[in-house]
């Protein structure tokens, strides 16, 4: 089980999956899916999100099934930025879709 918090367009989000990569297709897909195709991410390490969100986290993590390997933990934002401090989460992961050409708006 992992922990894993993005930086998207929508602000910070803390997800929790059964994958042992962000970088899993299967995990960009079901985050593509929902709108996010672009990000920097943090590796939470499990103990931290399981002190910091206490009960909640054992709620989410309950509720992981191989079917459905995604949940969000945490969906607020600011909580979710105040919770952890960059040193806690090490070195971002940056994710972006291929380039496609930008044309200008007249």
């Amino acid at each position: 089980m992992k922990v894993f918090m993005l930086m998207a367009g929508s602000g910070p989000l803390v997800i929790l999956t059964s994958h042992t990569s962000i970088e899993d297709p299967v995990v960009l897909e079901k985050l593509a899916a929902k709108g996010l195709d672009k990000f920097l991410c943090y590796d939470v390490p499990l103990d931290l999100a399981k002190e910091r969100y206490g009960g909640h986290f054992t709620v989410v993590a309950n509720d992981l099934h191989e079917t459905d390997d995604l949940r969000v933990l945490d969906y607020n934002g600011e909580r979710a930025f105040r919770l952890f401090t960059f040193t806690e989460l090490g070195s971002p992961i940056v994710h972006e879709p291929p380039a496609e050409p930008k044309t200008a708006v007249a």
